[in-house]
């Protein structure tokens, strides 16, 4: 979990908070973004070329507090989905900041670029706290 310096950090003043009478409070909220990507069989280098991509064009975008992408990882347990080749973890401050994401041109480079060309299937889940 990702905590904001101070100065951004959103206080909620309880008189029954656990630590005692007047305390403060640290509230942190968090909007994970995670996608999971089916990259085209008949291309050899798609899952390397979406990992590249994911790191040149999102992991830059601002808003982003915590950027993870990597390749399936294999599981003996038959509730693992090992369909799918590589997935995607963002965490945002809120719902504004992923939506900002969404629109911003380095997303769109990364969906006309790298996502169209060597992706079959996607899918995205939205989660907030």
């Amino acid at each position: 979990m990702m905590v904001r310096p101070l100065a951004a950090r959103k206080f909620w003043f309880s008189p029954k908070a656990c630590f005692g009478a007047g305390s403060l409070i640290n509230v942190v909220f968090m909007f994970s973004h995670v996608v999971v990507f089916w990259t085209k069989p008949d291309l050899a280098d798609a899952t390397e070329q979406l990992l590249a991509g994911a790191e040149k064009y999102l992991k830059p975008c601002p808003g982003v507090l915590h950027y993870h992408c990597g390749k399936m990882a294999s599981s003996h347990r038959d509730v693992v989905d090992q369909s799918y080749q590589v997935a995607l973890n963002l965490v945002f401050e809120d719902k504004a900041a992923q939506d900002a994401y969404q629109d911003h041109p380095l997303h769109v480079e990364f969906v006309e670029k790298v996502f169209k060309p060597n992706c079959e299937r996607v899918v995205v889940y939205d989660f907030e706290d």
